[in-house]
């Protein structure tokens, strides 16, 4: 078989239902208060999928959970009941096969870039490892990108041209039809195994997707210079006054880095279960919050008001370009849709090339 073939919409819920016999499910649907939300799909035909609007979630929670126990402990102790020691018993997630399917390419991407930050290092994290064992990703590219969108900006979309096992496009009304790119070894399995759902792409159906590529990047509505933005800041002076007038007026929710499919930032805390029980769970943290970079006898080196937020921006800006060759940003604009004092991403590089 070719390295393209053409998926025809009404095969692709039953594609999914002998999919579904193999893997666990995981696409975008809509819930019952009309959120598009990446979702764990028991059943198929009560699943209001919805290819047409960008989840308001990434997969970050399915690979890092927000909140996990990384192990137990029991506390060891001596003939007359006092403590000696700890004993720690990793808990590591269950193994399961997934097709994460409906997959924009900057949500690829950003599993991309944890991939880096958990498995690239010298140590692996076998949590993440463990969730990140037999995925595939079944891709979506974006003919239209969504309003707050700029992953040209961080060449993490709209379309891909690797890390995807197969890229869907869609070719339009007249074809109803996705023009289906194989990428890895997952997806030629999926295309050969299941060859009755697909038939051969043409000529015309490859020049009908160029087209739509094409057109999509035409379609963006945010201009967002990130690579001029990233050679500002290199060079210096800091944006002193922009950080300050920014960090005042972010509220320290923490939104935007729970929203960020890339944000990985983590604390650790033992739960106590009973006198001799309990866990070690790792949870997400955010470097805007207060408490970040707090020390013992409750010092904290950092001035909140007037550098809240440089630690953010500078790491995804400056940091990780420096460390990895390029943002860790993939332009999804999700922050700007949730931070209520407009202290998003998009407004920061906007404000550093205006200096």
């Amino acid at each position: 078989m070719s390295d393209s073939v053409v998926l025809h919409k009404d095969h692709f819920l039953p594609l999914l239902r002998r999919l579904g016999k193999r893997y666990r499910l995981v696409g975008p649907t809509r819930n019952e208060l009309g959120d598009v939300l990446y979702t764990e799909i028991d059943d198929l035909d009560h699943a209001r999928i919805d290819l047409t609007q960008q989840p308001q979630n990434s997969l970050k929670s399915f690979f890092f959970p927000q909140t996990e126990p990384l192990a137990s402990y029991i506390v060891d102790r001596g003939a007359n009941g006092s403590r000696r020691s700890l004993s720690f018993y990793p808990l590591l997630p269950e193994k399961r096969p997934t097709l994460y399917f409906g997959v924009r390419s900057c949500d690829l991407f950003a599993v991309l870039y944890m991939d880096m930050i958990f498995l690239g290092g010298k140590y692996r994290d076998p949590y993440y490892e463990q969730r990140r064992r037999d995925a595939l990703f079944l891709t979506l590219g974006c003919n239209k990108p969504f309003g707050n969108c700029f992953c040209n900006a961080t060449k993490s979309g709209p379309f891909l041209d690797f890390g995807f096992d197969l890229q869907l496009t869609d070719l339009g009304d007249g074809e109803n039809a996705y023009y289906v790119e194989i990428g890895k070894a997952g997806g030629r399995k999926i295309t050969s195994e299941l060859a009755c759902f697909f038939t051969d792409a043409t000529k015309e159906h490859a020049r009908l997707q160029f087209q739509a590529v094409l057109e999509a990047r035409g379609l963006f509505q945010q201009l967002v210079h990130v690579d001029l933005a990233c050679a500002r800041l290199k060079k210096g002076p800091e944006p002193e006054k922009i950080i300050a007038d920014l960090s005042r007026r972010c509220q320290d929710c923490g939104g935007c880095a729970y929203i960020c499919p890339t944000c990985t930032c983590f604390t650790i805390t033992d739960q106590a279960g009973d006198r001799d029980t309990g866990e070690r769970i790792r949870t997400w943290d955010a470097c805007t919050f207060a408490g970040f970079t707090k020390m013992a006898g409750d010092h904290n080196p950092v001035d909140m008001r007037r550098q809240r937020i440089r630690r953010r921006f500078y790491h995804k800006l400056q940091s990780d370009v420096e460390k990895h060759g390029r943002t860790s940003c993939v332009g999804c604009g999700r922050c700007v849709g949730i931070c209520f004092g407009g202290v998003d991403i998009i407004t920061f590089i906007h404000k550093v090339i205006d200096l």
